[in-house]
């Protein structure tokens, strides 16, 4: 079935084409993503399908009772209510639906009622016809969907009395997108859905969303999400839709393998009209030849040319370069806390960082990870413990806020205050590579959108020539095309890069370990982020079948003997087995400890390999350990129920 068609939609800005002749088509539970550069029309396509703006010409289709949900980028919700109220406002008709199957249930259950057979009967025919629609609406779960949606999106029972105006901005983005899937349309516009969530919101949007049981047309630049979610990609480029079947990886090779075909062929088209021109221009002035020279450029007018393939687009192009390397040791970080005004978020930090490491920071938002980052580089005051530099290290950084856009000037002023020494035409050059040409340059800094101040900023990272970059969210805010570019560019970065992203195919590319950091301390794991979602489903898994083996089983509580007997062998079955995760504990304490004194001894200092192998080893036996020590806990909890 369908549930939209777009036919010949066309839309201008100012006398300026931003889409010609657009068709698009989505069928119920279709997964459809439209990808493209910022600026391509993808937003404004979103809006007109939404009829929250008119296209110059063509049709918008929706079949009649086809609901559509549009979540705007950036919005949030504005409300005085609080946050379980909000979210009851979707389901007022149920509720209206329930205030009368109520009152009917309290009309039947008056003894006058039945005096009158045909009133009953009325009431009763009534009762049971609401009731089967007030099932078949989900009136018997919306609360528990609620609540399955709230706990997903990072809302819990102690916050559901709190009020929408009380919350931040990311948050009210959460709770409009918790409300709109609630609401549960036949098609679900979404224009950004990832902004503000963390891994494992994400993880847990993209598990809802394949079992969605409407359409779904997404924006977003999160590859990662649209490759877990989307079946159907639709580009937008040059003005034009284009069709491609397939996750967002399908659609790179098939554009890949279209782009190629398409290269070839324009080559091919080119060279032939060349030749022609040549014949007229060497013929069409010769009485003998001039016939034919005529029809040749006839032929020349008539023919369709094809457009480049590249159709004019530029991409940024840049790399990092570094003036001169660091030592083998970049940074220790030993018993560290981090934190604002002397509170610390995340406490007990042990990290190491050697000379070309790619290390990501993953963990929940609040935990830390932003505050760590500008603690190494000294933006930060460390709360506690101890931060060791090694020889030569150099930082480059990238605040996600672009704080280190300090200048309140034009783009090109921006350059020449930290670089004052380079002339007009060098910077112009250099801002030509990220995409900055003619009168860009003068545009005021304050002015710019996300995507031109984090390119200004990847200009600044770029000159500073820096051996080790700290990297603060650095996709963010850059259309799919430039990431591949920043992709590319630290691929080939001779130094070390340490970085927090939320964009998981990012983090996969370029990342060769990963920290997950809590409010206690951080795991390192040595692989990308699929090897470490894999070894901590692991862990889970296991913790899950020691707990499991160790639970008490349910029984009726009878004041008999027989039971006092058996809680007594249950607590002893719990101690033995409290003591051997003690045991264990204390011989892997042993185990680190010797391992941590051979890492601190001076004659391995300088065998890089070695203390690799030595800090593999601490920290896989830290992971058993912690794994114990929630068996044990959970064993502890266990004996005081019994």
């Amino acid at each position: 079935m369908i549930i939209l068609q777009v036919n010949g939609v066309t839309k201008s800005f100012s006398g300026t084409d931003i889409m010609q002749n657009v068709k698009l088509e989505v069928q119920h539970r279709d997964r459809v993503a439209l990808v493209g550069r910022n600026g391509a029309g993808k937003s404004t396509l979103l809006k007109i399908i939404a009829g929250e703006m008119a296209a110059d010409s063509g049709d918008i289709i929706i079949p009649k009772g086809v609901r559509i949900g549009y979540l705007e980028q950036h919005s949030g919700i504005r409300s005085e209510l609080t946050i379980w109220d909000e979210m009851m406002t979707v389901f007022e008709p149920l509720q209206a639906m329930e205030r009368r199957l109520r009152a009917l249930e309290a009309r039947m259950a008056e003894p006058d009622i039945y005096e009158d057979a045909e009133a009953a009967a009325r009431v009763m025919g009534e009762y049971d016809a609401l009731q089967i629609e007030f099932k078949d609406l989900g009136g018997y779960q919306y609360e528990s969907d609620t609540r399955s949606i709230l706990h997903g999106m990072r809302f819990y029972p102690d916050d559901y009395s709190k009020p929408v105006s009380l919350l931040s901005g990311g948050q009210k983005t959460r709770l409009a997108l918790a409300k709109m899937l609630l609401s549960k349309p036949d098609l679900l516009i979404l224009d950004e859905p990832t902004n503000h969530l963390d891994i494992e919101t994400l993880g847990w949007l993209e598990n809802y969303l394949k079992s969605y049981e409407g359409a779904l047309l997404i924006v977003s630049h999160d590859r990662y999400f649209l490759d877990q979610v989307v079946t159907l990609v639709y580009e937008v480029s040059h003005r034009k839709v284009t069709r491609y079947a397939g996750n967002y990886s399908a659609y790179l090779d098939e554009k890949a393998k279209n782009y190629e075909k398409d290269r070839k062929q324009f080559e091919k088209e080119t060279s032939e009209k060349a030749k022609l021109e040549e014949f007229i221009q060497k013929n069409i002035a010769r009485a003998s030849t001039s016939k034919m020279a005529k029809s040749r450029r006839k032929q020349l007018e008539r023919t369709t040319w094809m457009e480049s393939p590249d159709g004019g687009e530029k991409s940024a192009n840049f790399s990092f370069t570094i003036d001169r390397p660091s030592g083998n040791d970049v940074l220790g970080v030993r018993d560290a806390s981090v934190g604002y005004d002397g509170k610390a978020v995340s406490k007990h930090i042990d990290m190491r960082v050697y000379k070309q490491d790619r290390i990501a920071i993953l963990g929940s938002n609040g935990v830390g990870k932003s505050t760590l980052l500008k603690t190494i580089v000294g933006r930060q005051e460390l709360i506690a413990g101890e931060i060791a530099y090694g020889t030569n290290v150099q930082f480059g950084y990238y605040d996600q806020n672009q704080a280190t856009l300090v200048g309140t000037g034009t783009v090109l002023q921006e350059i020449w205050d930290d670089w004052p020494l380079m002339n007009e035409k060098d910077i112009r050059t250099l801002l030509g590579r990220f995409l900055f040409s003619g009168d860009d340059v003068s545009k005021p800094v304050q002015s710019l959108s996300g995507g031109e101040k984090a390119r200004l900023s990847l200009a600044k990272l770029m000159l500073a020539k820096s051996n080790t970059l700290i990297l603060d969210e650095p996709t963010n805010h850059l259309d799919l095309d430039s990431k591949e570019v920043l992709e590319n560019a630290l691929d080939d970065f001779p130094g070390t890069i340490l970085f927090v992203s939320h964009d998981r195919y990012f983090i996969n590319r370029i990342a060769t370990k990963v920290f997950d950091l809590t409010d206690t301390g951080a795991v390192e794991y040595l692989g990308d982020y699929d090897y470490f979602v894999e070894k901590k489903t692991e862990q889970e898994e296991l913790l899950a079948e020691s707990i499991g083996t160790l639970q008490p089983e349910t029984t009726v509580k009878p004041q008999t003997q027989e039971f006092d007997k058996e809680r007594q062998k249950q607590e002893r079955r719990l101690k033995r087995a409290s003591e051997q995760a003690e045991a264990k504990m204390t011989e892997l304490d042993e185990q680190i400890a010797r391992l941590q004194q051979e890492l601190e001894d001076p004659l391995h200092a300088d065998d890089h390999v070695k203390l690799m192998e030595l800090q593999a080893s601490i920290d896989a036996l830290q992971a058993e350990h912690d794994q114990h020590a929630e068996t044990w806990l959970d064993l502890q909890e266990q004996l005081e129920t019994v």
